[in-house]
């Protein structure tokens, strides 16, 4: 039985994909095909969630012609949803892969602007639909009109209602968030880094301590840490543990962190230990990374992914036995700072 699952995407895009040998500047550049998904965090959630076999109802608003063009994409992958109509014109993201040197390009657009009756009506869908003992992801960029401090109420309302809220932002929208608590964030290196105002890469010492200072603080109950090809660090209360991250064929990188985040929340709907869904977690970004565009994962590249992570040996104890007995290929840290 799986727990119920809400996504919130405040500002989706409708993303656009497509290459190019290579990007200059003042030139009509001709590209390859185009492929069009629909895009925003908490949509890719929903969306690899779906593909890994679970259920979960998206949130977002849309509006304008692209908003049109973005509900068809959604009808066609499948995920249930609520549309909150809005008057400004649903945003366009752009990837561009360079064909000559394997580099990625990604134009972002702020989306548009939302009334204080459209954002409000989207925090009132996300509101009526949260279910006890269920989960709430927010993930992605507020557009503009939005008060920063929209994730904090949101976490304030799931708190009320007995629900865990997961989120994956950045900049002042996270830091309210983490102000109220939340139960799991998913930062990148650089986020992890603004978040304790480092100007400069943390060591992994130093991502470690600043986890568990956020951990210890109560501003979040685990901290999921994305490190691209250096793997990801999970640290809680009890534990902090690492995986590598699997050896795939990369083709876009855009919508990874979303299948991490799916494949984790996923996970402990359906009752799995913490250490079992980190893996199924990291599985299901190297699985993302290796579609093109913002495809989804496949759920059988998440599954073979997920093995190879498999403990090779009896598995490892952490610290304490609340985390669940099979840690995967985790490797435990200690609670003693290194000096």
């Amino acid at each position: 039985m799986q727990a119920p699952i809400l996504t919130l995407t405040m500002n989706p895009a409708l993303d656009v994909s497509s290459s190019v040998d290579r990007v200059r500047g003042e030139r009509k550049l001709r590209c390859g095909p185009a492929r069009f998904d629909p895009g925003g965090g908490g949509v890719n959630v929903s969306r690899a969630i779906r593909s890994l076999g679970g259920s979960s109802t998206a949130v977002y608003p849309l509006g304008g012609p692209t908003g049109d063009a973005y509900s068809r994409f959604v009808a066609d992958s499948g995920i249930a949803g609520h549309v909150v109509t809005i008057a400004g014109d649903t945003r366009q993201s752009l990837t561009v892969d360079e064909t000559s040197t394997g580099e990625q390009y990604r134009f972002v657009l702020p989306g548009p602007v939302l009334s204080e009756a459209e954002w409000k009506a989207c925090l009132s869908a996300a509101a009526d639909r949260l279910s006890p003992g269920g989960f709430l992801v927010a993930s992605g960029s507020l557009p503009p009109g939005v008060p920063e401090d929209l994730y904090a109420t949101l976490a304030g309302i799931a708190q009320a209602r007995g629900v865990r809220l997961a989120v994956d932002a950045s900049g002042p929208p996270l830091e309210a968030a983490l102000s109220h608590g939340v139960f799991l964030i998913k930062p990148s290196r650089d986020e992890l880094a603004d978040l304790v105002g480092a100007d400069r890469d943390l060591s992994p010492d130093e991502q470690l301590h600043a986890a568990r200072r956020l951990v210890a603080e109560g501003r979040a109950e685990a901290v999921a840490l994305t490190l691209g090809s250096e793997g990801a660090l999970l640290v809680t209360s009890h534990a902090a543990l690492r995986l590598p991250t699997p050896r795939v064929t990369v083709a876009s990188t855009v919508g990874a962190g979303d299948a991490f985040l799916a494949g984790m929340v996923l996970r402990l709907a359906e009752g799995i230990p913490l250490p079992r869904a980190f893996r199924t977690a990291v599985a299901a970004g190297s699985a993302a990374a290796m579609m093109p565009g913002t495809g989804v994962c496949r759920a059988e590249d998440v599954a073979r992914l997920a093995h190879e992570l498999a403990p090779t040996e009896g598995p490892r104890s952490l610290s304490p036995a609340r985390l669940g007995a099979d840690d995967g290929n985790l490797t435990a840290e200690t609670h003693k700072e290194r000096s």
